[in-house]
């Protein structure tokens, strides 16, 4: 009696656990800790009247510390350096376009504004679009970077870009400024699902 009993609490128990632990790995569980971002990329120039869909999940937010290895990194190689210095930084976000599985964002830096937040992001590759062609002078441009510029109090004045082929480079001020092969494709018809990403 005693032993059925036992061993029914027991599996009780082992079906809780099992479920927190489900609960806790599950994707649709971990999408509320983080804050998604969606948007539409319009091109402009020579993509003019091409778009398509794109998808921005933040994990957690990039620190000063993690700015200041990439000024260092820049410092000693160039945009090389820094090309090599984001491959070996772990994701902190994820960007992904229509028809691609997706590209993992390594730096992620948030800025407050007056209005709102600023965010600046870069890939450790170039994002390719399906209107892209081979050009081999972009190869220099061997980064993907954008930044948000979100409006809390007035979402319609909320814009973007995104740069396909970007390089980044320091400015005067010690401070990341994405430097652009082509004409950045401009986000708009932003959506934003704020989780609880880490500061």
């Amino acid at each position: 009696m005693h032993s059925g009993l036992k061993s029914a609490r027991s599996a009780a128990l082992f079906m809780l656990v099992a479920a927190l632990v489900l609960a806790v790995t599950a994707p649709g569980f971990a999408r509320d800790k983080y804050e998604t971002i969606d948007a539409t990329a319009w091109g402009t120039s020579t993509q003019m009247g091409a778009h398509a869909d794109v998808t921005i999940t933040i994990y957690e937010w990039s620190t000063a510390a993690d700015r200041q290895v990439l000024v260092e990194a820049f410092q000693k190689g160039q945009n090389q350096g820094l090309v090599n210095a984001l491959t070996k930084m772990k994701a902190v976000g994820h960007i992904a376009i229509t028809g691609t599985l997706g590209y993992d964002l390594a730096y992620i830096r948030l800025i407050p504004t007056s209005t709102g937040r600023k965010i600046t992001f870069v890939t450790n590759r170039q994002i390719k679009f399906a209107e892209a062609y081979a050009d081999t002078q972009s190869q220099a441009f061997n980064l993907s970077a954008g930044e948000l510029d979100l409006n809390d109090q007035d979402k319609t004045k909320s814009t973007g870009m995104l740069a396909p082929a970007a390089q980044l480079i320091i400015n005067d001020q010690g401070k990341l400024q994405i430097d652009l092969r082509e004409n950045p494709w401009r986000l708009s018809d932003f959506i934003d699902w704020k989780g609880t990403s880490e500061n």
